[in-house]
């Protein structure tokens, strides 16, 4: 290669001696037509290969099955190549036609060598980032955070390229730079701080687990409430329900408390957890002929049967004076609202009966009594979720005045309560 290089820039000073040109002139006009011979020839190269490259890696990514060489080519791989070979090509070509002048054959060639090392980084993020598409739409790899990983690598890449760089320009050996870096590691390490983190973040979010691309989380610290769209070595990107975007520190996954929905969507069920207040003053015992007119509600007709006999054969037993309704066994409005919503939850075709599903009473408040449902649903995607969860609401809002029990609510008047 170097007799090639020789015989291609070393003719041109014999020729003008032999015509007549004094040693120095000669010496000057070699060096300005072997610039532009070596420039000429740089494009040529450059536009070749280019052709070439661009040409060869378009036409097998066309014929071939696989999709990375499709994504070499959109991420201008071929292009970067053909930016490199003629900088090689200058770069063995400099102490040739510089030979005679040290100084700026040192200076240029560091320039050259310079522009090399950032070109090869160039090609191969280039690479690294037609990998990481490559394998986001791989369904093993989809939901990890790859581009923390490649973020990594290119970071590792990015010093070892500054310390040959510095090496290079300040003529320093390797032993000597790695010795300036050690003392220097203590400022390093805070200028990195939030990379290293996030690298670590990245690395126990992937192992254990913790958050996949795809997964709906909420971060109250930041406002999140979406699913995660990008992991990367510094932030994770949520798209929030109302199409904002929210910008997490990595770091924060596993340094602060934040839900992941994941569980709840892989289940065979989803929560619906409310209840409604009633008021305290209007739960009462039933009278029988309350019973009798509650016996036309289908879902608690037997109910009503099979209990009130139960509780007149133990006040018969007991010999119960039932001239006050508080005495021995009764049934009481509000209790016979529960077992009806129950009945009613049981006979709802949205919801999961292999889960929990019930209707409890909670502590009193000053509000009234609340009245939980505690069940799950059978469809997990917020749509369906709400619409099941405020149809059974409507109809037990509704239901309650066929119990003779009144819903809790502030009147007009914020100094007041209905009564």
């Amino acid at each position: 290669m170097h007799k090639i290089l020789q015989s291609i820039f070393n003719w041109i000073y014999p020729l003008l001696r032999k015509i007549g040109f004094g040693d120095t002139l000669a010496s000057y006009i070699s060096l300005l037509l072997n610039i532009v011979l070596l420039c000429v020839l740089a494009y040529l190269i450059y536009v070749v290969f280019r052709i070439v490259l661009v040409t060869v890696m378009a036409v097998v990514a066309k014929k071939t099955k696989t999709h990375f060489d499709d994504l070499l080519v959109s991420n201008q791989t071929a292009k970067y190549i053909a930016h490199l070979i003629p900088f090689l090509f200058i770069y063995k070509s400099v102490p040739i036609i510089l030979d005679d002048y040290v100084y700026w054959e040192s200076v240029f060639g560091k320039m050259v060598g310079i522009y090399i090392i950032l070109l090869s980084l160039w090609i191969i993020r280039s690479v690294m980032k037609a990998f990481r598409d490559y394998l986001k739409d791989q369904p093993r790899f989809s939901d990890k955070p790859i581009d923390s990983y490649i973020q990594v690598i290119m970071i590792v890449l990015w010093i070892f390229a500054t310390g040959v760089i510095i090496s290079k320009i300040f003529d320093i050996t390797t032993n000597t730079l790695l010795a300036s870096m050690g003392a220097l590691s203590a400022i390093i390490i805070l200028v990195f701080r939030d990379t290293i983190l996030g690298f670590v973040a990245s690395v126990q979010v992937s192992l254990n687990d913790m958050v996949r691309i795809g997964d709906w989380i909420t971060f109250d610290k930041y406002g999140a409430d979406g699913d995660v769209i990008e992991i990367n070595l510094a932030t994770v990107k949520v798209r929030n329900f109302d199409n904002t975007t929210t910008t997490i520190p990595t770091y924060s996954l596993i340094s602060d408390s934040f839900r992941n929905w994941r569980g709840m969507l892989d289940s065979d069920g989803r929560r619906i957890k409310r209840y409604i207040l009633i008021k305290g003053k209007s739960i009462r015992f039933l009278k029988e002929e309350e019973l009798q007119k509650m016996k036309q509600i289908q879902l608690i007709s037997n109910y009503i049967d099979t209990r009130q006999e139960e509780i007149n054969k133990f006040n018969a037993a007991n010999k119960i004076d039932k001239s006050l309704s508080i005495n021995g066994r009764n049934m009481t409005n509000f209790g016979l609202f529960r077992k009806y919503i129950t009945s009613y939850l049981e006979n709802y075709p949205g919801l999961n009966k292999d889960m929990i599903l019930l209707c409890r009473q909670l502590q009193p408040t000053s509000q009234g009594i609340p009245l939980e449902i505690y069940t799950f649903s059978k469809d997990q995607r917020f749509e369906q979720y709400e619409y099941i969860m405020a149809d059974i609401f409507d109809h037990i809002i509704a239901s309650t005045v066929y119990f003779d029990l009144e819903i809790f609510e502030l009147s007009t008047d914020k100094n007041t309560i209905v009564d």
